[in-house]
């Protein structure tokens, strides 16, 4: 098991919940890989962007694998711009690699928005440190894990 995954699994653990991540043979870079590999919806996939706002914090945004994030809106919401960040920024804040960002398990608290159209759907899924692991959740469930901000994303 990698660092990656055991910090994501200690961060779910330490904040009260059991999801079991679950590392897969193939890729779940990508929404459409993820969906492929777990045998699920491309909305049911809850992918984690970050972001760098101008001020240089680190913004995670977990949207639904169908949908397009607004930079803009969510620039409004925030009350600064932002970009989506790089992988050398995206790593030195989470401590993961583009791909395999988790909703948990950070280096740093991130700010966190969660996309509303991941209500629609019973069972959603998140990264687990690597672009091979993954772990099952509720919308609800991820809301309490993130202590995210529900927003409309796209």
């Amino acid at each position: 098991m990698s660092q990656g995954i055991k910090r994501v699994q200690e961060a779910i653990r330490k904040l009260g919940f059991e999801f079991e991540v679950r590392e897969l043979p193939v890729s779940t870079r990508t929404s459409p890989k993820a969906a492929a590999a777990i045998g699920c919806k491309v909305g049911q996939i809850a992918k984690s962007i970050v972001f760098q706002s101008a001020s240089g914090r680190a913004i995670l945004v977990i949207a639904s694998g169908q949908n397009r994030i607004n930079e803009a809106a969510i620039s409004q919401i925030l009350g600064e711009e932002i970009i989506k960040a790089d992988a050398d920024f995206v790593y030195r804040e989470t401590g993961l690699a583009i791909g395999g960002v988790a909703p948990v398990g950070h280096l740093k608290p991130l700010k966190t928005f969660i996309d509303q159209d991941l209500l629609k759907f019973p069972q959603i899924w998140a990264a687990a440190g690597t672009p091979h692991a993954v772990f099952p959740l509720t919308f609800a469930e991820l809301v309490n894990l993130t202590q995210g901000q529900v927003v409309k994303v796209c």
